[in-house]
């Protein structure tokens, strides 16, 4: 088997050093300063469960399309920023000859409907999505560290497509180590994840502080029931469904065992705001505001936490 992992950050490398682990074939698609260090020092992958460590001689580095091989590619796995998404999804399209014939792209992202950009160019049974709650820092360019762990890695299709396909790439993530599995329920999980990330993720960023502080505080525990009430209701409209029945069965999962589980955790939201560059806030909340502007409901707290990222964005 041989895979293509575009966007050689944090998840990136734990997914490549979990192919590499499995005997897969692996190669990166980075920018020229990650391509550096993994050619020179390899990559690593540490923290929770296996720790695997692969010279850069057990793997490919490419940072132009120019340069890969036509034929190549079985799967491309897709962890970038969302923010990339355009981009990525026009080349992939522009140089379909390094793909196999059927190849299929898997997205491991923050956000709902990621698909979609790619399925302008690639066919649904082509493209699918990965829900993770698994938390991964970069502690160095070539390493990736796992922080916290609360629920198995999902990969499926938004598309209603068979997920049987992706069965092996489950198998082998789960063999690394990193619990892993298929559903056909993939939107069901992706909501439930939009309703942590969403109202964990920029309320930290604003606030500058890890998830468990959140919970700790009256007036962000209502902000952040608010932004719960609203987001289920949107679910709800939309013609959406999560695993909870309402946003109180959810609180209660929430408070009592989501946060507390990943208390330290500090969001890729914030990470993006210590490091001045644009978040995913987008795909997070701005799909939230998206289809409650499409079905009518109101969502005002929504909003003014997507306005407090995007002003803090905009001098980046």
């Amino acid at each position: 088997m041989n895979i293509l992992i575009i966007g050689s950050g944090a998840i990136g490398i734990a997914l490549g050093a979990s192919m590499l682990s499995q005997k897969a074939k692996v190669s990166f698609y980075s920018r020229e300063k990650t391509a550096q260090a993994i050619k020179t020092k390899g990559i690593e992958r540490i923290g929770l469960f296996n720790h695997y460590k692969f010279t850069s001689d057990e793997f490919t580095v490419y940072t132009t399309y120019d340069d890969i091989p036509n034929n190549q590619f079985d799967y491309v796995f897709i962890s970038s920023k969302t923010t990339a998404n355009d981009d990525i999804s026009k080349k992939l399209d522009e140089n379909r000859r390094i793909l196999k014939n059927n190849a299929r792209i898997i997205i491991f992202q923050n956000g709902f409907g990621n698909d979609k950009l790619y399925l302008r160019f690639f066919n649904k049974t082509q493209v699918f999505c990965a829900r993770v709650i698994t938390g991964f820092n970069r502690p160095q360019l070539n390493i990736s560290e796992i922080t916290v762990h609360t629920q198995p890695i999902l990969l499926g299709s938004l598309q209603d497509s068979p997920v049987e396909c992706l069965s092996e790439i489950a198998e082998m993530i789960n063999n690394s180590g990193i619990p892993s599995q298929t559903t056909t329920e993939l939107s069901k999980y992706l909501w439930d994840k939009m309703l942590y990330n969403c109202t964990l993720n920029p309320l930290s960023a604003v606030l500058n502080v890890n998830y468990g502080k959140l919970t700790e505080n009256e007036y962000t525990i209502e902000i952040m029931n608010e932004l719960i009430d609203e987001i289920f209701n949107v679910i709800k409209t939309s013609g959406y469904s999560s695993n909870w029945n309402s946003s109180e069965e959810y609180k209660e999962i929430f408070y009592s065992k989501l946060v507390p589980d990943t208390y330290n955790h500090k969001s890729s939201t914030l990470q993006d705001i210590l490091k001045k560059q644009k978040t995913e806030i987008d795909t997070l909340t701005g799909k939230v505001i998206e289809l409650a502007d499409e079905y009518n409901v109101e969502v005002p707290v929504n909003k003014v936490i997507y306005n407090q990222i995007k002003a803090l964005e905009s001098d980046f």
